[in-house]
């Protein structure tokens, strides 16, 4: 199937300058009508459920996609949608959520780290250790929790190591056959805002309303600069970043839905071949089966 967008518009390259205020949170309708986005979403998720039945046969390396944005950017639905067609024995979702007390006795790394993906399987990141340059740098108090800080502002330097760090996890995964994906779901504040209505004023949707997003869109500036200084930071040429236009659902499901299919066929993923001697034991137990 012909590619009809180009994620490299959407790539973070390394060490490049980021401003969010210059990237789009809406593009150019990839599809015409909603049926032609149904199409082509269904294309995508035919394709995606063959190409994970395929690495999964093939059992020699893992996918890893982290999903990271703004509270409402609409990584639940992504999620949901892409990967529909994906055979759940293949696959797992986890949602990090604020860290347990066992956790926080731990360095920021461990407790992702202990739900990365096994090999021939995708695990899919609904936020992740990220948070842990995203969340705790706007709030840096937190940090008092983990035993690293003293009341006041932290050290420079500690955001920097701490993106060393993940970059050198990153490394170490991908050298080991991890194939790492990471999505910035990049939302307007109006296009929250409008969210966030909805979930007060649709009764089916109240489920998703919290307090505690209304009190973090008060820090919606410093949450840009956090992305901002962590996105050219620790996006690579193995597990690279992509800025995803997140006002339009369907617009992000498409380019997400075709950025996983290319990381898939950038496997170059091939079904295990039989030995001379297993083929042999096959005949023979064909001859015994057949009538």
């Amino acid at each position: 199937m012909k590619n009809i967008i180009n994620p490299n518009h959407f790539r973070v390259r390394p060490g490049a300058r980021v401003k969010l205020q210059s990237w789009p949170t809406r593009v150019k309708p990839v599809c015409k009508s909603k049926k032609k986005y149904h199409q082509l979403l269904a294309a995508h998720i035919e394709e995606l459920s063959a190409l994970q039945n395929l690495h999964y046969a093939s059992h020699k390396t893992a996918l890893l996609l982290i999903f990271q944005g703004l509270d409402a950017a609409g990584k639940d639905g992504a999620i949901r949608h892409v990967m529909s067609g994906i055979n759940p024995q293949g696959c797992e979702v986890f949602s990090f959520k604020q860290p347990s007390a066992e956790e926080l006795e731990h360095d920021f790394l461990w407790r992702t780290t202990c739900r990365l993906p096994e090999r021939g399987r995708i695990g899919i990141f609904n936020r992740s250790y990220y948070e842990e340059v995203l969340v705790v740098r706007v709030h840096p108090e937190l940090l008092l929790n983990q035993g690293l800080s003293e009341p006041g502002q932290p050290q420079k330097s500690l955001w920097q190591n701490r993106y060393r760090s993940i970059v050198d996890l990153e490394a170490h995964l991908h050298r080991n056959g991890t194939k790492i994906i990471k999505f910035f779901l990049h939302l307007s504040k109006a296009e929250q805002r409008k969210r966030f209505l909805a979930r007060l004023n649709e009764p089916d949707k109240n489920w998703k309303f919290s307090l505690a997003d209304i009190h973090e869109r008060k820090y919606w500036k410093q949450y840009l600069h956090a992305f901002e200084a962590c996105l050219p930071a620790t996006s690579t040429e193995a597990a690279p970043w992509f800025i995803v236009p997140a006002d339009d659902k369907a617009d992000c499901r498409l380019i997400v839905s075709q950025i996983v299919l290319d990381a898939f066929r950038e496997l170059k993923l091939a079904y295990p071949q039989s030995s001379p001697k297993r083929l042999r034991e096959f005949k023979s137990i064909r001859k015994q089966l057949e009538p």
